[in-house]
């Protein structure tokens, strides 16, 4: 399954934030694992560099984002992407440009903490835990 995953989890399993980071624990494993395919959207590292590196300094955000982009696919953001998010009446244009990526990447769903801000959306979005009973219903298939 291709997901695409929101920046606040994986702020969450960066930062250790509490009461999040064993969710984004949980989801970072089936990635490993190869049960997920995870994505981000470019505009996710550059906003993980600039809140790693205020919360750890700046070597920790470098390696934030090393760590990310090795573990992760990238989506791109372009022309294309912004018209999208424009598009898509989001209220947070964030949320415009991760649903623009999943859309244009043709990703299976978003992982995000809180689903409310995706309503009406024709894609998936997932709490984690959604996420994971998605899974081990496929994997009972």
């Amino acid at each position: 399954m291709k997901v695409l995953i929101d920046t606040n989890i994986v702020l969450d399993l960066l930062l250790e934030r509490e009461p999040f980071v064993e969710d984004a624990i949980a989801l970072f494993d089936q990635v490993e694992a190869g049960q997920v395919r995870g994505y981000i959207a470019a505009t996710t590292i550059t906003n993980i560099f600039y809140i790693v590196r205020k919360a750890q300094g700046r070597e920790a955000a470098l390696q934030s984002v090393s760590r990310i982009a090795a573990g992760l696919e990238i989506c791109a953001v372009d022309r294309p992407t912004i018209a999208q998010a424009l598009a898509s009446n989001l209220k947070d244009f964030e949320d415009g440009i991760q649903f623009a990526c999943a859309v244009l990447n043709q990703l299976d769903a978003i992982a995000i903490r809180d689903t409310s801000d995706f309503t009406g959306v024709s894609l998936p979005v997932w709490s984690i835990a959604e996420l994971q009973a998605q899974l081990s219903q496929q994997n009972a298939e």
